[in-house]
């Protein structure tokens, strides 16, 4: 199907191919760009990290609150001891056989409290050590994840700022071949980019490279019977073919 009002002659015709390729140039650009920042090694980075974050929290509670307690069985053991010492004082002074059988039962009891204690403070002081082991190992851990991310943010930076470079230079030169071809010609070819995704594509033979197929010989005739400046339209992608 010829375009009514628009001619152009076939060498004029045919940059429409060298617009196409710089179109498909930045369509790609923007795609990788795309993928680059919505690439999902990062967020998966960061949602280690942030796990990461909520265990070395719980291992800091867990220390708090192991460290409470050891204060609390620490206080414990100085009560006992206080009380042996004047237990041991009483027994010391005393003359009555009543009381030296109870001091020396209560102060076989305290033994037994203290001992006790002890026991538990080593229990605890073996779980704060094994607490902080793992909390050392977490930290590692996200300090590791953090570079990981630095690394990858920054390698995503450079690469955005590649494509970015790339983009200028290709609407640089979109901008060039533009402004060297009619505006009403490039018009045409940009609403049919727009409405179609493809704005030219070359006829090879009787197939349309717009399409990837074979015309029809009645749609073929009317292509070939077309005036050299005719702009033809491709009856099944709509783009504008470049006939060679």
């Amino acid at each position: 199907m010829t375009v009514p009002g628009i001619t152009a002659p076939p060498a004029i015709q045919a940059r429409l191919l060298d617009l196409q390729r710089i179109d498909d140039e930045l369509t790609r650009i923007v795609q990788h760009r795309r993928r680059l920042e919505q690439a999902g090694d990062i967020a998966a980075a960061e949602a280690e990290r942030s796990a990461l974050r909520r265990s070395a929290a719980d291992r800091r509670d867990e220390l708090e609150d192991l460290r409470t307690r050891i204060g609390r069985v620490e206080t414990d053991v100085k009560t006992v001891v206080q009380r042996l010492e004047r237990d041991r004082s009483r027994l010391a002074t005393t003359s009555s056989v009543k009381d030296v059988a109870g001091l020396e039962q209560e102060i076989a009891s305290l033994h037994r409290r203290r001992e006790a204690l002890e026991d538990d403070e080593l229990l605890l002081m073996e779980q704060v050590e094994s607490v902080e082991t793992a909390a050392a190992t977490v930290e590692t851990a996200l300090g590791a994840v953090d570079e990981r991310i630095a690394v990858l943010r920054t390698d995503r930076e450079d690469a955005v700022a590649g494509l970015a470079d790339q983009h200028r230079d290709a609407a640089a030169r979109r901008g060039e071949l533009v402004a060297e071809l009619p505006a009403d010609l490039v018009a045409l070819y940009d609403r049919q980019r727009t409405r179609y995704g493809i704005g030219a594509a070359r006829l090879v033979g009787a197939v349309s490279e717009g399409s990837n197929m074979s015309l029809t010989g009645a749609d073929l005739a009317s292509v070939r019977s077309a005036a050299p400046d005719a702009v033809v339209l491709d009856p099944e992608s709509n783009c504008i073919l470049v006939r060679t």
